[in-house]
Formats: C-alpha cells, sequence, structure tokens
C-alpha cells in the first residue's frame, strides 16, 4: 500500500480554508445585495457594482480572490515535493506555515483589513513560498 506524502495536508488545508473563505463571502455578500436591493447586471463592468456594498462585505471577496492567486504557485510547488518524495521534514513544516500564514492574512483582511498587517503576513508567506521553490529546486536541478 502507497502512503500518501504528508504534505498533501497542508494542500487540502488551504483548499479547504478557501472554501470557507467562498461560504463567507456569499454569507456575507447575497444578504448585502438585498438590502442593496441590487440586481446583477451583466451590461455592468466588471467589479462596479459589488463595489457598491459596504467595504467589510468587499474584503471577503477580496482576500476569496487573493486565495486564488499566490496559492496556485504553493499548491504546484508542493505537489512537486510530493512527487519527489521530499514532503515531509522542513518541507512539510514550511507547508504548514505558509498555511497558517495564509489563514492568518485571511482573517486579518476580512475582520479589520489593516494593510500594513497583511503586506507582513503576505511577505512572510512570500519567504516561506520562496523556500519550498528553492528546497524543490535543488530536488530537480
Amino acid at each position: 500500500m502507497h502512503v500518501p506524502s504528508p504534505i498533501l495536508a497542508p494542500i487540502v488545508a488551504l483548499v479547504a480554508w478557501s472554501m470557507i473563505m467562498w461560504l463567507w463571502m456569499y454569507a456575507t455578500r447575497l444578504p448585502a445585495m438585498a438590502r442593496a436591493k441590487m440586481k446583477p447586471d451583466p451590461n455592468a463592468p466588471r467589479g462596479e457594482q459589488m463595489n457598491q456594498l459596504p467595504a467589510n462585505v468587499r474584503w471577503k471577496a477580496d482576500n476569496y480572490n487573493h486565495l486564488m492567486e499566490q496559492p496556485t504557485i504553493f499548491y504546484a510547488v508542493a505537489f512537486a515535493l510530493a512527487l519527489l518524495g521530499i514532503g515531509g521534514g522542513i518541507n512539510l513544516t514550511l507547508a504548514w506555515a505558509y498555511v497558517g500564514l495564509r489563514v492568518v492574512h485571511s482573517l486579518v483582511q476580512a475582520l479589520v483589513n489593516k494593510i500594513e498587517i497583511r503586506f507582513v503576513l503576505f511577505l512572510l508567506s512570500s519567504l516561506v513560498l520562496v523556500a519550498l521553490t528553492v528546497n524543490a529546486a535543488r530536488a530537480v536541478f
């Protein structure tokens, strides 16, 4: 029986967190749209209607979108590490650190949206991603 790479767990955790943010986005957006009596207009320029919603509602959608951006690189490098057979040890620790930083980033953005704090969290998570990439590159080259 093949034992899956341990680095798959943080991958699944970040996907699950993304789905939580998706639910949170719609749980706040749909009631806000109803309160504003907003009807989706397919002819409105992208984002124009949603920009009319309160900022604290938009923050959840902004974060969900962010979770569709840089984390795609995390998924790619984590899968590469799993396929290379080096998804444990320091790489597993780094992967969980990345997920933890992204979750905290989400909470900061969705609840208070302090840009200075978000930037530090983004920078730290990016550095973790660089470390994972370097480790994968060492194994490949």
